[in-house]
Parts: structure tokens; C-alpha cells; sequence
């Protein structure tokens, strides 16, 4: 039996799914702190309001993307390169097709 490893992200108590501009902008504030802000932080810089439950939702689809990475001090660090992925799909020697 061929067993997946792909496990579907399911948010905890959603009543609404976030927009992609909320979302785009959480991920660009996360990415300016660079790693030395707490959750609570982050979304008290927010250039607009969130409701916190939709920032955790947001924060929970990031880093189960794996774009982020929340440490046990609650502050948040983007782990993400896509320059770094670009650069190993572009490289035919690392890359089987």
C-alpha cells in the first residue's frame, strides 16, 4: 500500500477563512521582524486590524508551509528562501526529473 505523506492543513475554530491580502500582509510583517518579535508584537504592528483569531490561523498556515517557524519564546523566525529553492530546481545535477 503507497501511504502519503501529504497531510491536508486543517484550521482550528475557523468561522471565516482569511483574505490573501491579510494573509500577504502578515507574511510581509513577519518577514520585517526578523525573527527578534513576538506573536503579540507582530500583530500589534499590523498596518491594519486583524482579529486575533484570524492571525493565529494565518500564523498556523505559515508555518505549516513551512515559511515560519514559532520558537517556544513565542517570537517568530521566516525560515522560507525561495531564492534558495530556485537555485536547486535551476541546477539539473541536483534535481531528478
Amino acid at each position: 500500500m503507497n501511504e502519503t505523506l501529504f497531510v491536508p492543513f486543517k484550521p482550528k475554530n475557523l468561522d471565516r477563512y482569511p483574505r490573501l491580502d491579510t494573509v500577504l500582509m502578515v507574511e510581509g510583517e513577519i518577514h520585517k521582524s526578523r525573527g527578534d518579535k513576538t506573536l503579540h508584537k507582530i500583530w500589534k504592528s499590523l498596518p491594519k486590524q486583524v482579529m486575533w483569531g484570524t492571525f493565529l490561523t494565518i500564523v498556523d498556515y505559515l508555518e505549516y508551509s513551512g515559511k515560519v517557524l514559532i520558537h517556544k519564546d513565542r517570537t517568530v523566525s521566516w525560515i522560507w528562501n525561495p531564492a534558495g529553492v530556485r537555485r536547486i530546481l535551476g541546477n539539473p545535477k541536483l534535481v531528478v526529473r
